[in-house]
């Protein structure tokens, strides 16, 4: 995570910056790939009037989705932006006009069809394009890049004739294009130059298990090694590596990275390295322009996934609305599935795995590899290839620093988990965790969207973006659904509650207030002196209490013995353990008079005191178990409870022998 200091940039000077109001303001947006678009649907839902101007003369789709597309298990109708269909009449989309010029003077958009588009506001969101290196051959009929909708369908077009497709990059972008055209039928080759694939994300250990699952789909991987030249007079017959073989092929496919399209801004003459520079709001070094996404390098840093994009997004509207608000970076993760393996990653991997003062703790299985990175006890990186059910969390433990400890390790070491499974539930990741990683919405989002009345996935995805990208994120957005939003409370919840504050109360009495004293001289009309005097009532109330005892024990078995749900329903019947639990209280009274007494007495009146308290917290923890839950404390693997139920019936077991002790004692002496 970069420092939360503000870039300082140069141009205008900041206290020129006209005094934004509420009024509507006119913006144009220069691009209309997923973060373009969803920057004009924040403005459009702060109350502005949006132009789209896209280069592309197609709908805006999902950029993310096209493997799908290539691979035919998509139209191209299922991946349209669902922002699309949300801008309504504050935003005007005109495709297929590519922008070619800015008048900052002017506060106007020149179009390559001389069209002038003023503005009050300017966002660059022109994304990146398809990085070519120069390798001989590169211009050959038959090379292709894999990066927009038109290479999708050229390539699709292609895979009718193709046999033999070779793919030059091991990356995310490459791995894609090679699954794509695998399921269309094609023998498929990848060459990666780097000694694994996925460098970026991948240590060698994670890069050997994917290149493994890979292979055993169908696909052959070959890493270490540089493409020399493309070879071939009119279209590609083959390739020739840096080490000197020969690799026959008819068709390849240049996935070795993107570069940042930034011509619009250098001839504006605004501020650029890498990318065009922004500072923690999004404002170039123009105060009227902001630049979003792929486009845009901020604080040294350039992000080619689209949650951060997302991020800066929702920052560039609020800074154009007047709101403040600040992008001060993220962690780079990726949590998808490649050629069907799952690939997880977060941190910046490769440096770390270089770096010396970092430890790393590896675990590996049949089909799993994980591993994770610690600088001084603190969590700053985290891989996986192979399902991994810990990935959410260990996304939000790198982004938060968390700190890990030896028993996690020694954990981690043996299972693969740094936490327990009922750990692990998605009830008891903190809202700021990250489920959808294409979108960056968190926990936090979905569960508000939930508590607003989203019931569905589809639902969830029209509310907060999230499983609109590729998907992955699905099953956890499922789970958080039935984990029910708001927790629900149990049946008669009320009366548990009722009854557990009574059996609190009267169980902490002898603790906190000692016992009723007795009267200070005999009376023969008084009830303390016919309760405590008297050896037949005693020996009344001590059997009365004793069979109250054990039917409490009988019923606290109702939900192991199959039978009785004949009987009626667990609900009720809980409630009638309490009920009965209240009665041997009462009976506890009138027999002891909460003197505790001495010896064996006070060992069974203290077993039998603190087994109404647990049993009361029981109680009290049932009842209320979905206000606690929605406070973040238990979860529906772990309800709050489990401890004090627990503690209650280890405190019932040395009861029975003690009740037994104390009645041979009493009819012996």
């Amino acid at each position: 995570m970069q420092p939360d200091a503000q870039l300082i940039l140069p141009g205008p000077d900041r206290s020129e910056i006209t005094e934004q109001s509420t009024d509507t303001l006119h913006v144009v947006v220069i691009g209309g790939g997923p973060v373009g678009m969803r920057t004009a649907q924040d403005l459009v839902q702060r109350g502005h009037q949006v132009t789209i101007l896209s280069g592309e003369t197609v709908q805006p789709y999902n950029r993310v989705r096209l493997t799908p597309l290539l691979s035919g298990d998509v139209q191209f109708g299922d991946i349209i932006l669902p922002e699309v269909d949300t801008l309504g009449e504050g935003c005007t989309l005109i495709e297929g006009v590519r922008a070619v010029a800015i008048d900052r003077d002017a506060r106007a958009v020149i179009t390559a069809d001389g069209g002038r588009w003023e503005y009050d506001r300017l966002v660059i969101a022109t994304g990146s394009r398809a990085f070519v290196p120069r390798i001989p051959g590169a211009d050959l009929s038959g090379v292709f890049t894999f990066r927009t909708a038109d290479d999708a369908a050229a390539l699709v077009a292609r895979s009718l004739s193709a046999r033999k497709v070779a793919v030059i990059g091991g990356g995310l972008l490459g791995l894609e294009a090679a699954k794509g055209m695998r399921a269309r039928g094609c023998d498929v080759t990848v060459i990666e130059h780097e000694s694994r694939l996925m460098p970026r994300q991948l240590d060698a250990g994670g890069g050997a298990r994917l290149a493994l699952q890979i292979e055993e789909l169908g696909v052959s991987v070959f890493t270490g090694v540089a493409v020399k030249s493309i070879d071939g007079t009119f279209r590609v017959d083959g390739l020739t590596l840096s080490d000197g073989s020969q690799l026959d092929c008819d068709t390849v496919i240049i996935c070795t990275g993107v570069r940042a399209n930034i011509a619009l801004a250098q001839e504006a003459k605004l501020a650029f390295g890498r990318g065009i520079i922004v500072n923690d709001q999004m404002q170039t070094s123009d105060p009227d322009i902001w630049a979003v996404g792929e486009c845009c390098e901020h604080q040294g840093l350039m992000y080619g996934l689209v949650g951060p994009g997302y991020a800066q997004a929702a920052v560039a509207a609020a800074g154009i609305d007047g709101d403040a608000a600040s992008f001060l970076g993220q962690i780079p993760a990726t949590k998808l599935k490649v050629i069907g393996a799952d690939v997880f990653s977060a941190g910046d991997v490769e440096r770390l795995d270089a770096s010396p003062a970092i430890k790393s703790h590896e675990w590996e299985d049949q089909g799993h590899y994980r591993r994770i990175f610690l600088d001084r006890g603190t969590m700053v990186g985290a891989i996986a290839v192979g399902p991994c059910p810990q990935a959410s969390r260990l996304q939000d433990g790198v982004e938060q620093g968390v700190t890990i400890y030896p028993w996690m390790l020694h954990r981690f070491r043996k299972t693969g988990l740094l936490w327990l499974e009922g750990e692990q539930s998605v009830e008891a990741m903190p809202d700021t965790a990250i489920v959808c990683n294409c979108t960056g919405v968190t926990c936090g989002a979905i569960r508000g969207a939930i508590k607003t009345g989203c019931a569905s996935v589809d639902e969830i995805s029209r509310e907060t973006g999230a499983s609109t990208v590729c998907g992955t994120c699905r099953p956890m957005v499922e789970e958080l659904i039935d984990a029910g939003g708001p927790p629900q409370p149990i049946p008669l919840w009320k009366p548990v509650l009722g009854c557990s504050c009574l059996a609190a109360l009267g169980a902490l009495y002898p603790l906190v207030a000692g016992h009723v004293p007795l009267p200070q001289s005999y009376d023969a009309d008084s009830l303390r002196v016919w309760l405590w005097r008297d050896n037949i009532v005693k020996q009344w109330s001590g059997f009365i209490l004793l069979g109250l005892f054990l039917a409490a024990m009988v019923i606290g078995l109702r939900k192991r013995i199959r039978w009785t749900d004949r009987l009626g329903s667990f609900d009720a019947w809980r409630l009638v353990h309490l009920g009965i639990g209240l009665a041997a209280l009462l009976g506890f009274v009138a027999h002891t008079g909460f003197r505790l007494g001495s010896n064996l007495n006070m060992a069974l009146g203290l077993g039998f005191v603190l087994t109404a308290i647990f049993g009361a917290i029981a109680g009290l923890s049932t009842g209320g178990d979905h206000e606690l839950r929605a406070r973040r404390i238990g979860t529906s693997r772990t309800p709050p409870r489990t401890l004090p139920t627990w503690v209650h019936i280890l405190t019932i077991w040395p009861l029975p022998v003690l009740v037994l002790l104390h009645v041979l004692a009493s009819y012996a002496f």
